[in-house]
């Protein structure tokens, strides 16, 4: 969608796209013996037992300020084994969160110029020994500990009882060289609960309600490592879940992506998509002078095809009347009758014509149907799509058509094509106050149209160079997002609100991610220098190459999001899809569709999480 993207689908749509080592101290037969804990760059905390008569004992902690600068305040945190606990303290305030045992300063003893020491102390009882020495934060003893690496990522979770309220998540052990701790369970970015074990159950939740899930793993001196998962949950519940009646699984073909990403009709069967969807787009033909028009000749019929890069496997002649995408198109739809074909026309970099063309709707919809229905090739389509970027507001170019344009010409589409055509638009996700939406009657073109493409996505995108980063595509609002009203939820929402059928609105899923680069921020809401490096483009890469090259660790707003090196990326996962495609069916919507097949997987894995959830 760009709401607001100089580069979205540029040229075409995008024609390019320790315990001290855990502080175990020899502590319990040593009175009066102080032991270093563990690291920090400015503190030290001192561990002494003072005595020992058998059932209980007696010890202080002395806190010192090893840097240059005055401490404030102070706090003190370590581990008992079980059986072992502080019963009564002085000079601090000492809580407890099952072994966990931490330490806070008074009032009067909380600031340390350098070099300065303090000593709080306290009577126990049980044998154990203390150990994961932290002071503010980090180790105790001024040092670090080599060779101490991060865990691993947990087995990814896996939810169970999944009722209208709780979902219970299960996830195999992380692995670490010093051990593991405990975990930590994070819903939609946020952490929910710490654990020792490996399972947990959410509660709480809310019915008919999509969530995502991850875990990460902590070690004994709270290094964490990479997240495992994300997963996602739908409560039960909450009205929807069928399918409307003849659902759209609808994705994009672009003409020009038989040349530099040689991805081609046949493509769409050998990664089993072709069994999957039931419609394609293909994009795009031209506006201009008024009409429509043909966008690239040689790929849209001309192109002699082998029989290697054919659907049939048999190869085109010199002489066919009719070759290129147009005559594979045809032979797709042979071997899938099911599958419709609609010629979309316009996008980013061709919307500019659509102005003039609508002073005369009825003109303008003549010439679309005599190109559409061109004798060579109108056994391939079943109707046209109009994707306008934007009427009646600002896209690559800005259009002061007023608000009934886009009506007018859609009913003139629809008079000229006839009933039984199809006849659907690409429109703006942007539902801020007085945004694109506001700006068009849609409401009163729904009457003549099969469904609207929502362009759910490109809300976000290194056009801001600097950040923030933030998801292209949100399926809800979430806390600091940069633009109100960008979001899937709230597009959806303001067309319902002014009459737009929820059958007649499509969820649009982007098969790709958006970018930074310079970015130090895992979590959304980061600074960058620029646009991350793309294949075709700057600030956007197929989720084909994401995948592989950065893969997600977190997820927000039910998507996801990747931070890798210096790269912040956003993009949606199979899992992501599928907790989508659960939303759509759970709004009513008419289906979904996406831009666009070549940034799939060879194995087409977004547009089986599609198929998989809208069934």
């Amino acid at each position: 969608m760009s709401t607001q993207a100089p580069t979205r689908r540029a040229g075409f749509r995008h024609r390019t796209a320790a315990g001290l080592t855990a502080l175990i101290l020899p502590l319990a037969a040593m009175v009066g013996l102080a032991s270093p804990a563990e690291a920090a760059a400015s503190a030290t905390a001192t561990y002494t037992k003072t005595q020992d008569w058998g059932t209980g004992f007696g010890a202080n902690w002395t806190i010192k300020n090893t840097g240059t600068t005055t401490i404030n305040s102070w706090t003190v945190e370590w581990d008992y084994p079980s059986g072992t606990a502080v019963t009564s303290a002085w000079d601090a305030d000492v809580t407890s969160s099952g072994t966990h045992w931490t330490a806070k300063n008074k009032s009067y003893n909380g600031t340390l110029a350098p070099g300065a020491s303090v000593s709080f102390g306290y009577n126990g009882a049980g044998p154990g020994a203390p150990s994961g020495c932290k002071i503010n934060g980090t180790p105790c003893d001024g040092t670090t500990q080599p060779g101490d690496n991060p865990p691993s990522a947990p087995g990814t979770p896996v939810a169970s009882n999944v009722t209208d309220t709780s979902a219970k998540l299960t996830w195999t052990a992380a692995t670490d060289d010093k051990g593991v701790k405990n975990y930590d369970v994070l819903r939609d970015g946020t952490k929910v609960t710490t654990t020792t074990g490996l399972t947990f159950t959410d509660s709480g939740l809310t019915a008919g309600t999509d969530y995502s899930y991850t875990v990460v793993a902590r070690d004994t001196i709270d290094q964490t490592g990479p997240a495992a998962g994300p997963v996602a949950v739908h409560t039960t519940g909450g009205g929807g879940g069928t399918p409307p009646p003849n659902v759209v699984k609808m994705g994009y073909f672009t003409n020009w992506g038989v040349y530099g990403r040689n991805y081609h009709v046949k493509n769409i069967v050998t990664s089993g998509s072709a069994s999957k969807i039931t419609h394609i787009n293909y994009a795009f033909g031209n506006v201009t002078g008024g009409k429509c028009t043909i966008g690239d000749s040689y790929a849209d019929y001309d192109k002699a095809y082998t029989a290697d890069q054919s659907v049939d496997g048999v190869a085109d002649t010199w002489d066919q009347p009719l070759r290129g995408n147009f005559n594979q198109l045809r032979k797709l739809k042979k071997l899938y009758p099911n599958i419709k074909v609609i010629w979309s026309f316009g996008g980013w970099t061709w919307s500019g014509g659509f102005g003039q063309a609508v002073q005369n709707p009825a003109a303008f919809a003549q010439s679309c149907y005599d190109l559409v229905e061109d004798p060579r090739w109108a056994d391939v389509f079943d109707g046209i799509d109009l994707d306008w970027e934007y009427p009646n507001a600002c896209g690559l170019s800005c259009d002061t058509s007023g608000a009934a344009a886009f009506k007018n010409m859609v009913q003139a589409m629809r008079a000229k094509f006839g009933a039984n055509a199809l006849v659907t638009a690409a429109v703006t996700a942007d539902a801020s106050a007085g945004g694109k939406i506001d700006a068009s009657d849609y409401a009163g073109a729904a009457p003549y149209m099969n469904w609207f493409n929502v362009m759910t996505y490109d809300f976000f995108g290194a056009w801001a160079a600097q950040g923030p980063t933030a998801p292209h595509s949100p399926l809800t609002s979430y806390a600091g997002i940069p633009q109100a009203g960008f979001n899937s939820a709230e597009a959806i929402a303001k067309f319902k609100a002014k009459g737009v059928p929820a059958s007649k609105l499509l969820l649009g899923i982007g098969f790709y991610g958006r970018g930074w680069t310079g970015v130090t921020q895992s979590a959304p809401g980061g600074t960058a220098t620029g646009p991350a490096q793309g294949t075709y483009e700057q600030g956007i890469e197929d989720y084909k190459v994401l995948k592989n090259s950065c893969p997600a660790n977190g997820t927000v707003a039910g998507t996801a999001y990747a931070h890798c090196g210096t790269n912040w990326w956003s993009y949606d996962t199979p899992a992501t899809v599928n907790s989508k495609m659960s939303w759509a069916k759970n709004q009513g919507l008419g289906g979904a569709f996406f831009w666009e097949f070549s940034g799939d997987t060879s194995n087409g894995e977004l547009v089986g999480a599609i198929n998989t959830g809208l069934s």
